[in-house]
């Protein structure tokens, strides 16, 4: 009979790699009739319940679990996952940092991957990227389906940004995960123009897209021509940016070697990448090669590590010596704003205080960053900081800043958590100062707080993801507004506190339109000379 059921777990296991949830009742009900007081049998229907999202069902079947086996680990694996889902942030640490452990001295490999890749999440959400890095390399060691391996890598990777990005060799590690590709072979195409595709999840309401228009807008149709290959789910600002004058190919639920297959057929040129390592990334299609020249830009600030990618976009500030890829250069930055949302007006409130505030991804809000903030604070009794993102819309994520605040004396009084809220651009009315991340700076981020005239402290750093900051302000022409260290960081919003934030506010939007930063046909311009001297290069 044990062998019976050890034979019914292993295949509900693969019914929950393949995330047919019924099937796994269907399991779990063969262990009950084997043994009714299973504990495994009513820990797998709790499961099950908990992928189907009925948490009530999942809980009852926990209580059947632990009645049997108070210590039963699957069991608190679930519980963890509720936790998840209710946002129960700091339950739902300790539960996992429990499960974690005890997987690792049972060897249970199984829960062992779930519970490091769903705990990530948490991690993630509550601003410890670094953490939740770890768990996800881990976890990609565990499987062996190799695409949910480079998956899990490739967050991983996502995640080192937050901090500093991996090394060169880190990143080529996710070559391994393609180690069985045979990617296209190419001679040069004989075409009357260049085939440029851009390919992206990201065609839709994403940061990414505030990026996009000038490369569909301003290209130069006698020499080029363009097609879209959109991997995501579509929304309305991808039927605004499928009325451009180009090729679009749908191809969300391809998988990647169709996907491939389909670019290869098109004959594209160059192929420009705009995920990275970001959130379903489509470097697993430019692992096939299905273009001669891949390039990949805009969605990822690192080295994706890749061998199949050629080049990297990137700008004379940013550029380091960090990656895998050539480096296409631009003298301009990297990113040109075209915002794909009206901007409310600019109406900042006049008040008798100083308000600072940051809307950034609260991943990117280290140690270092709050220290700064406290000493500005320290600095300016008269002064209060508003801090707004998806944490503060959670009670444990509040509470877990809160505790952050306090271990350095901040003067927790004089700041305001806000959650995530659609109307967050209306809110920088509010805003007299904002002050950028470090060593990860914002970026589309920072572009919206100029648009809506509040000026941006930024800290330059010394790799690319920390230098994004001072190329954005520069082509806005707001230079004085980068600091070179965390001194002159504090000192710079101290002096802008002072009064000057205000002769900002009065024109900020209009200094940033008439800027290199929002110049679409002088960007093209530039990146089309690029593309032309790559092509040339090909042989």
């Amino acid at each position: 009979m044990l062998d019976e059921i050890a034979d019914w777990l292993k295949l509900a296991e693969k019914f929950a790699e393949s995330g047919d949830a019924q099937a796994m009742v269907g399991a779990a009900n063969e262990i009950l009739e084997l043994d009714k007081n299973c504990a495994e049998g009513y820990a797998l229907k709790a499961e099950s319940a908990l992928y189907l999202g009925d948490l009530k069902r999942a809980e009852k079947f926990l209580a059947e679990t632990f009645a049997l086996d108070k210590n039963n680990l699957r069991g608190r694996l679930v519980q963890g996952g509720i936790a998840a889902e209710n946002f129960n942030l700091i339950e739902e640490f300790k539960i996992f940092d429990a499960v974690i452990s005890d997987a690792r001295k049972t060897g249970d490999t199984k829960i062992l991957f779930k519970a490091l890749c769903w705990s990530a999440n948490g991690l993630y959400l509550a601003g410890n990227a670094k953490a939740a890095a770890e768990n996800l390399r881990e976890a990609s060691s565990l499987t062996g389906n190799i695409e949910r391996a480079a998956e899990l890598y490739s967050k991983h990777l996502f995640f080192r940004n937050y901090n500093s990005p991996a090394e060169k060799s880190v990143a080529q590690v996710y070559n391994k995960f393609f180690a069985n590709i045979k990617p296209y072979s190419h001679e040069k195409y004989s075409h009357d123009k260049i085939k440029v595709g851009y390919i992206s999840p990201d065609f839709r309401q994403h940061a990414v897209a505030n990026f996009v228009s000038p490369l569909l807008n301003y290209f130069d149709a006698e020499k080029f021509s363009v097609t879209c290959y959109h991997t995501g789910k579509s929304d309305f600002v991808t039927q605004k940016l499928k009325n451009k004058k180009i090729a679009w190919r749908d191809l969300y639920g391809v998988d990647f070697q169709t996907a491939a297959k389909i670019i290869y057929a098109d004959e594209i040129d160059i192929l420009v990448d705009l995920s990275g390592h970001s959130q379903n990334s489509c470097l697993p299609i430019l692992a096939y090669k299905p273009a001669p020249i891949q390039i990949t830009a805009l969605g990822y600030t690192a080295t994706t590590g890749l061998n199949t990618v050629d080049y990297f976009l990137s700008d004379k500030i940013c550029a380091d010596n960090n990656f895998t890829e050539k480096l296409l250069t631009l003298e301009g930055c990297q990113f040109c704003f075209s915002p794909i949302k009206k901007f409310p007006a600019v109406k900042h409130k006049k008040n008798n205080f100083v308000t600072f505030g940051s809307f950034n991804n609260f991943a990117k809000v280290t140690d270092e960053v709050l220290i700064c903030w406290k000493e500005i604070l320290d600095a300016l009794p008269n002064s209060k900081l508003i801090i707004k993102n998806k944490i503060c819309s959670v009670e444990d994520g509040r509470k877990i800043l809160f505790d952050r605040l306090q271990k350095i004396n901040f003067p927790v009084e004089r700041v305001e958590l806000r959650p995530y809220s659609k109307d967050y651009l209306e809110q920088y009315n509010e805003i007299d100062i904002a002050l950028d991340t470090f060593p990860y700076n914002g970026g589309l981020t920072t572009c919206e707080a100029l648009y809506m005239g509040v000026p941006v402290v930024v800290l330059r750093g010394d790799f690319h993801g920390s230098k994004i900051g001072a190329s954005i302000l520069t082509a806005a022409g707001l230079p004085e507004l980068v600091a070179q260290d965390s001194n002159y960081y504090i000192k710079k919003a101290v002096e802008l506190a002072g009064g000057k934030f205000s002769d900002y506010q009065k024109n900020l939007r209009e200094i940033v339109k008439d800027s290199a930063l929002t110049d679409g046909k002088k960007y093209l311009l530039e990146l089309e000379k690029l593309f032309h001297n790559v092509y040339n290069e090909m042989k």
